[in-house]
């Protein structure tokens, strides 16, 4: 048994990317560096864990905010897949702006940003329903989410 990772000896554990490349022992590493486009096979003991991880998301995508509803703070999701201009804003139920969250060129990825519930200026928002509005290329969708406090 290999004492710093315990993993027993006759165990493989190490990964491979790409369908040629080689396998490369793990045993005593502790990150993994892969480029974008390119196949990871992981592999642990005899079984492999997953091969083909999706690196680059297909399809612009906004994801319902976690947890929902929230206090204090909450995470947004988006999928680029292309670089784009990406503008992210909470909105109230008025819809005037509260927040800008992002907006900046971005490379391609899946992605997440924090909400503290704050408003431009770094004050608390009362309680309620927000709307958030991303905007990336082409792309525009709107989702809501609920603050309680």
């Amino acid at each position: 048994m290999n004492e710093a990772t315990s993993i027993p000896n006759e165990f493989e554990f190490g990964y491979r990317i790409g369908g040629d490349g080689n396998y490369i022992d793990m045993t005593n590493s502790d990150s993994i560096i892969v480029s974008s486009g390119s196949e990871l096979s992981i592999k642990i003991g005899n079984s492999v864990l997953s091969t083909d991880v999706a690196l680059t998301p297909k399809v612009f995508a906004l994801h319902q905010n976690y947890p929902n509803p929230f206090n204090p703070i909450t995470t947004i999701q988006y999928d680029l897949p292309d670089q784009s201009q990406v503008e992210i804003i909470i909105f109230d139920i008025m819809g005037r702006e509260v927040k800008i969250l992002v907006n900046q060129k971005q490379d391609f990825g899946f992605k997440s940003v924090v909400w503290d519930a704050t408003n431009n200026l770094g004050q608390p928002v009362s309680a309620g329903m927000y709307l958030y509005r991303i905007s990336a290329g082409d792309f525009h969708q709107v989702k809501k989410m609920i603050l309680l406090k």
